[in-house]
This record gives structure tokens, sequence and C-alpha cells, in this order.
């Protein structure tokens, strides 16, 4: 492994293939024999159960429940939304028939043309259409509301270009799909599931982001308002992290779904929807690795401890088995997640390199000395340091590592941010700086007419109207018109 870890292409070199070296290199994910679909390997499923898992929680203490709905949409659903239908008509897969039949001509099997579906069937994209099918159902008073649903699925959108987690024809996710009686609780909805978004990407993925709104062109399909978390890239690239949206009553209408009011009349439903997917997986990758292989933050990392013993014979490593065990068992109890490799087939060298370039937090190791001493070298991965420490009360020194360790990962994601963050005034200043990276804040006109005229010429978008920072008027730098504040520019993901 020491060998291939060295054939890991360098950022500076290639970051487009240094990303995918280290996906496959470190056992995340591969390219299936369907074409643009990926295998989401164990060590990578693991590290998206450890975001599932806590997403999931974070939901619940907001008052959202699971549910699961059919992965199978009717084609007639989609025709009810226009907006929606045409956001997402060329990235869908349409079941057609129902049965196969063996080639007459004995070249295996064949599509049979007496099985058509009577109405095709998409492969669901998103879901608003069959939930908002379903929620008429459920929805006759305001007693019924609100709805608080979310879902963990796998969605498809037919993509010709992929990229392992970042871009796949199927990915994994999930999607909160609420229905409240007013607008202003459906608003809230939308502004609170985004800075639970914020909050899971800074405190768990160590990952610092921006909050704002979507431009028009840049909102969901069928939405009112989209809002957006965007992180930034080593590479200077931004990439959306999450989004929220606020769907005002257009589904409702689209499906009919109406409630009677607290004064008895019949009012349509205010609804949002919200999501993040396997592409977080691609940031956590890309904010934070470098050229030895992945950096985990110690909250999302499979195993967050790795004890290595170095030994010549097996009576060596029978006296610190021994010694191991109860350091193992002192890290458990401080609920350290932590794997003890003793295993005889690999010499300490090879998994030194296969830890490192996995990207697990915290490396002890302890030879024959450290046994004679009471001590255990400890390594940290975010730094590539390491120290010899006592044993006495390893847990807790491992335990306070592993929170500096987390803090250092996002305090180096904040600096790179602020210094890759920039403000110009001028449209040629701007074209100068786009090719170096970065978020870029510059005034816009808010016409959709300069937004793609500045996406066409340079090929960097609008990522967000931020929430936060400097709200002061100026003159947009391509057409010299009023603007009300500063937007974030970059090229994306």
């Amino acid at each position: 492994m020491a060998v291939e870890i060295k054939e890991l292409t360098s950022r500076s070199e290639n970051y487009a293939q240094w990303y995918n070296d280290l996906v496959l290199k470190a056992d995340l994910a591969e390219n299936s024999a369907v074409r643009g679909c990926m295998v989401i390997k164990p060590y990578g499923y693991a590290i998206w159960e450890k975001i599932q898992r806590q997403l999931d929680d974070m939901f619940k203490e907001t008052g959202h429940v699971n549910a699961y709905f059919p992965l199978f949409i009717p084609k007639s659903f989609f025709s009810k939304e226009a907006n929606h239908v045409e956001g997402f008509a060329k990235e869908c897969a349409v079941v057609t028939h129902y049965r196969l039949k063996n080639d007459p001509n004995g070249k295996g099997v064949i599509v049979d043309p007496d099985a058509k579906l009577e109405e095709e069937l998409i492969v669901r994209p998103t879901s608003e259409t069959i939930i908002w099918n379903t929620y008429r159902n459920w929805i006759q008073s305001y007693r019924d509301l609100p709805i608080l649903i979310n879902q963990w699925a796998n969605v498809v959108r037919w993509e010709m270009r992929t990229r392992l987690f970042l871009r796949t024809s199927e990915f994994l996710w999930q999607e909160g799909h609420t229905a409240h009686a007013t607008q202003e609780e459906a608003m809230a909805e939308t502004r609170k599931m985004l800075d639970v978004y914020a909050e899971f990407a800074e405190k768990y993925m160590a990952v610092p982001v921006l909050k704002g709104a979507k431009t028009p062109g840049e909102r969901f399909a069928g939405a009112l308002d989209t809002y957006c978390i965007e992180a930034l890239m080593q590479d200077g690239k931004a990439l959306q992290a999450g989004t929220s949206h606020f769907l005002g009553q257009n589904f409702a209408k689209a499906f009919d779904v109406q409630f009677l009011n607290k004064e008895g009349k019949r009012e349509y439903v205010w609804s949002t929807s919200w999501g993040v997917s396997t592409r977080l997986m691609g940031a956590l990758i890309m904010a934070h690795s470098d050229d030895n292989g992945l950096v985990l933050p110690p909250k999302l990392a499979p195993f967050q401890v790795v004890i290595v013993p170095i030994y010549k014979n097996d009576e060596q490593l029978a006296q610190i088995d021994a010694k191991v065990a109860g350091i193992v068992a002192g890290l458990k109890d401080l609920g350290v997640s932590v794997k003890y490799d003793n295993s005889q087939n690999k010499k300490p060298g090879w998994k030194f390199a296969e830890y490192e370039l996995k990207g697990v937090p915290v490396r002890l190791a302890m030879g024959m000395r450290d046994l004679e001493n009471n001590t255990i070298e400890a390594a940290r991965r975010d730094t590539l340091t390491k120290e010899t420490v006592s044993v006495e009360n390893i847990a807790v020194y491992v335990k306070n590592l592993l929170e500096d360790i987390q803090r250092n990962i996002y305090r180096k994601a904040f600096d790179f941010r602020a210094e890759q963050t920039i403000t110009v005034d001028s449209y040629d200043e701007f074209k100068e700086k786009i090719e170096v990276g970065g978020f870029i804040l510059a005034h816009w006109d808010g016409t959709s007419e300069t937004e793609e005229r500045i996406k066409e010429e340079t090929k960097a978008t609008i990522r967000c109207i931020p929430f936060e920072g400097e709200k002061t008027p100026g003159k947009c730098m391509v057409t010299g018109k009023p603007s009300a504040q500063r937007v974030v520019f970059a090229r994306a993901y």
C-alpha cells in the first residue's frame, strides 16, 4: 500500500485526478458495471452512515419523522406542475414495459413488446409529486397540520458526465417534505432546515459554509425561493452542500391539497422541501484531505483511533495485546471508537500507510520499549505530528486530542476560505480573479440576462445572495445599473 500511496496524484499537479485517485485508493467507492452509477464500498458507506445518523438525530430533534414513498412516479404527475416538469424532464429515467421474454433468435432476453405499460413510470428524480398526491388524502383540516416528514432514499437523475459522489446517475440522499397551514410557518421551516444543514456542515463535517438565497435562475424547479449552503473546496471551486426550498402553494394547487382553516374556510396548504445527498462525501474529501490521503474530522470517522502493535514474535504480541486491552476499554468508556489492528499478515509500516491514507484521526503505536516504559506513540492525522505519551490517562488524552483535531480541521478550512474570498468592483478585475478561484463578492444588477452573460463569458455562477455580511448598495460590475448588495460568485462543481 505504501507503494500505491506514492501513486496518488498530488493536488497541485492535477486536482481532479487526485480526487479520483483518493476515492478509489481509500476504498470509498468505485465505478459500477452500470454506466454513471457507483458502488459505495464499506469504508465509504461507514462515513455516509455517520452522516446519516447525525442528520437523522437532528431532524428528529426538530420534530420530523421518517417515512418512505414509492420509487416510481406516474408520468401524469409530472405534468401537473409546469416548472417542475421543465426542470427535470431532461434527467428522467422512464419505465415503459413490465416484462422480458426469451429472444426467439436465441440471443438472450428482449423486452416483450406486448407488455407495454398503460402509463409510463418515472424513476424518481425527486419526490414532490408522489408525496403531494399522497398528502391530499392525509390533509382535511388545520388539525392535520403541520406534516413534517423526511425520507431517506435513492434517486435517479440521468447524467452524461459523472464523478464519484459528486455527480452520479443514481445517488443516495434525504428529502424532507413538509406541509403547513400558513405561509409564515412554511418560510420559517425553510430557514430552520437550512440552519440545521449549516450547523451539521460546520460542527460535524468541519466545513465552513455560506448561507444565502439562490437567484431565480438557480432555484429548484417549482420553488418560490431556494436557500443554500455553499462550501469552498481546496481547488477554489464552490460546492453546493445543501438546499432548502420554499414551495409556496404550487404543489398544493397542482394536486388540489386543501384544508379547512380555523374559520371553516378552505385554503391551499403551504409547503417546503429540503435535502442533502452523497455529494457531502465529495465535500468532506475535497475540503480537508491532502497528498497523503484522506483527512477525516473525528466526528465522522468510521473509527477515530487505530492502535498498531510493533513486535518481533508471538510472545511480544501477547504482552502488547494484554496492555492494549485496557487502553481499548478506557477509550470505549469515553465514547471513542477504536480499532486494534493486531493482524499478523501485514507489517506495521504497511498499516501506518494504510490508516494515514484512510484518514484515521489518531494512530497509537506500542512496541516493547513502550511496554517497559508504560508509554505509547500518538500520531495525529491532521498535522502528521507525533509524540510519545504516558499510558496513564491515555483515554482522556486521546479524547482531548480528537476535540483539538476537530477544531483544527475546521479552523484550517475557515482560514483557507477567508484567504480565498475577495471583493471586486470591475468586470475586468472579476475576469482576472475568477481564473485564480475562490469566492468573489461583487455587485450584480439582478437581471437574468447579466447573470447568464457572466456565466457564458467566465463559467462563474452566482452561488448565493448571502444572508449575512455587508448589505451596502452599489453598481453592477457589468452594466453599472443599481445593485442592492454584493452576491457571491464562483466556479462550481
